[in-house]
């Protein structure tokens, strides 16, 4: 028998679309990770920063902030301004997962890492998820850091374990949402430079044109509706009841009544749009 006839012929065998993505969009994630763990600073800038603005509110601007509601003749309490404060630290956090994607995404391209995934048999959105679930996944970490911080200045959680499950999981969703649009946003980035300003430069007025640090009533009548329907308020407030913090007056915008259906909903819709576009943009980017 010759060398020729002892060949054998292995089929191949092709793997289920949904399951290649999802694989190897985990292995992407893990990868990311990881680099998370092996540059310390990164991982402690990421948690500092939540941490200082905590501090600076609660601290500085905690006694000069009435919570609507409360007695309009008493002295702003501190103490009440924490409890409604933290969600909103909360909902800042998890919104800048968004530049921590958009970032991300223009340093691996301008590395030439995306170059090494394009010649690699995986597929063309497991990178982009990976990258998203990797960045809101970060969060986990940032949120509990950010929880022993609260209960150190004051804040409590009032409504119940599974209540506050239901707060951080609602949390994590909006980071893995803002995620998507932060990797459509660094796909058209030139440089990392240039995408960390891109990546903020529309956050922080998001942020704060929001309930998240002072009530929509305190703000301009016309600026109001902006803030109500703004998916950042609908979120914090979200947290706030499931926290059993206070959430002082609630107007009478369908987000402000129905401020969970309503996360939800903007999340579902976010990610419908940004998602097809970032990878859509990837697929072009990786084309060339």
């Amino acid at each position: 028998m010759s060398t020729t006839d002892r060949l054998v012929t292995v089929p191949m065998r092709s793997r289920p679309v949904l399951g290649w993505a999802l694989h190897d969009g985990l292995v992407v994630a893990r990868r990311n990770l990881i680099q998370t763990v092996r540059v310390p600073e990164l991982l402690f800038f990421s948690l500092v920063q939540p941490v200082i603005f905590v501090l600076l509110f609660a601290f500085v601007f905690g006694g000069a902030i009435p919570i609507p509601g409360s007695d309009p003749t008493a002295e702003p309490d501190s103490s009440v301004y924490r409890q409604y404060l933290m969600p909103g630290i909360f909902g800042q956090t998890v919104a800048f997962a968004a530049a921590a994607s958009t970032v991300g995404l223009a340093e691996d391209m301008h590395r030439g890492l995306i170059d090494r995934f394009r010649s690699l048999p995986m597929a063309s959105g497991a990178v982009l998820f990976g990258r998203t679930f990797a960045d809101a996944a970060r969060q986990i970490l940032v949120l509990t850091v950010l929880s022993i911080t609260g209960f150190l200045v004051g804040w409590r959680i009032n409504d119940g374990v599974v209540s506050a499950i239901g707060a951080f999981a609602l949390l994590l969703l909006f980071a893995y949402t803002v995620a998507w649009i932060g990797a459509w946003i660094g796909l058209y980035m030139p440089n990392p430079e240039t995408a960390n300003t891109a990546g903020l430069v529309w956050l922080f007025p998001l942020t704060f044109l929001s309930n998240a640090f002072v009530p929509i009533t305190a703000m301009p009548d016309w600026l109001q509706p902006i803030a109500q329907w703004n998916p950042i308020s609908s979120l914090v407030l979200a947290a706030r009841d499931l926290f059993g913090n206070p959430t002082g007056i609630i107007g009478d915008a369908w987000p402000q009544q129905n401020p969970i259906l309503y996360t939800l909903l903007s999340c579902a819709v976010l990610i419908a749009i940004f998602a097809p576009l970032a990878i859509r943009r990837y697929r072009r980017t990786t084309a060339r």
